[in-house]
């Protein structure tokens, strides 16, 4: 088992490289300053891009099984209307050369966390975001996670979007309730911690493939 990881110095993806080295998975993790990833481990290769180009991505996945990749659209505070440190199309510009490579490479399985809100789960949060994600710099995300969303479904690979609701830090260790089509009803939060875990877990078995599945907490 060999993944890239996308995302690994951010706050659910330092928990994805720590559970992915923890089940003995290899990992090549594809970052802007290796500086920032603490971790040393002999299962773990680390590569350096500022922008995360075709040539970065396409070093970094050879000898790799599987992408997952937990990355965002940053803000340069939590105030919902900061503005933006990422370009708006940095998540689907990133997955478009991530597949456009997969299929060079015959990498057939992809993981990404996108999150619960975005297409047709958007009617299913609560109001007051839903005005967040419209009129504020938070939507930045969520329209171009449905752009990511809208690749994969038209791809043929074997991929998975993993929605969580709202990320929290706890290490507490609640069970993951699955949501598929708002079917049971989600509660609102979820430690980046079980979204870390419930990854490497669908890696593993290879559930929900060509699925989109909602997870929180009971």
């Amino acid at each position: 088992m060999k993944i890239l990881l996308l995302g690994a110095t951010g706050r659910t993806g330092k928990l994805l490289l720590e559970q992915a080295l923890k089940a003995g998975i290899a990992v090549h993790a594809l970052v802007r300053d290796t500086d920032k990833v603490k971790v040393i481990d002999r299962n773990l290769k680390l590569y350096e891009s500022k922008t995360l180009d075709r040539t970065a991505l396409r070093l970094a996945m050879q000898g790799c099984d599987a992408v997952l990749s937990t990355l965002s659209i940053s803000r340069k505070s939590e105030f919902p209307w900061s503005g933006l440190k990422s370009p708006k199309d940095f998540l689907s510009h990133t997955l478009r050369n991530v597949l456009e490579i997969a299929n060079e490479l015959h990498i057939k399985r992809i993981i990404i966390t996108t999150a619960w809100g975005v297409h047709e789960t958007k009617k299913d949060i609560p109001g007051w975001f839903r005005f967040f994600i419209d009129y504020s710099n938070v939507g930045a995300a969520y329209r171009d996670h449905e752009i990511q969303e809208n690749l994969l479904r038209a791809s043929p690979i074997d991929w998975t979007i993993v929605r969580p609701v709202g990320l929290i830090n706890s290490r507490k260790n609640r069970k993951i309730r699955l949501t598929l089509d708002n079917q049971p009803k989600p509660s609102l939060t979820i430690s980046r911690t079980n979204v870390a875990k419930f990854m490497v877990e669908i890696y593993k078995t290879g559930d929900y493939k060509q699925e989109a599945v909602t997870i929180s907490e009971v």
